[in-house]
């Protein structure tokens, strides 16, 4: 009878500990919880400006040429008459669109996103 007094005090005794491992571990993800900061959202980078960029074409010329270039001087552009314009965001290519005219004003429509995969790839170059 000892050793069953013993052996139930035992258990009582991990029975107490294992619920006080419990509770404490209880406390350490409740007090982590309470540690993190607030989930943040995307409104807090909404007022951050970025370069956009519109690109008609390019041209390649010599400083002989470009020094002759005057008022009314044509550059051909490597571009073809209809050929999408190419819109950058800081430097990096994201779209292309097809020159509107809106309230007097030149503006894009943008008619293809490039997508994150061709984005990313286009960094290497």
């Amino acid at each position: 009878m000892a050793n069953e007094e013993t052996t139930q005090g035992a258990e009582s005794g991990v029975q107490e500990g294992l619920e006080k491992v419990a509770e404490a571990a209880g406390q350490v993800a409740d007090a982590a919880r309470a540690a993190q900061p607030p989930t943040q959202n995307i409104e807090f980078i909404l007022d951050v400006a970025l370069q956009v960029t519109v690109e008609v074409g390019r041209a390649r010329m010599t400083i002989q040429d470009l020094l002759q270039l005057g008022q009314g001087s044509v550059v051909e552009l490597q571009k073809l008459a209809g050929e999408p314009l190419d819109v950058f965001i800081n430097g990096q290519q994201v779209a292309r669109g097809e020159a509107v005219i809106v309230n007097e004003k030149f503006g894009v429509r943008l008619t293809d996103i490039i997508s994150p995969e061709d984005r990313v790839e286009g960094l290497g170059t």
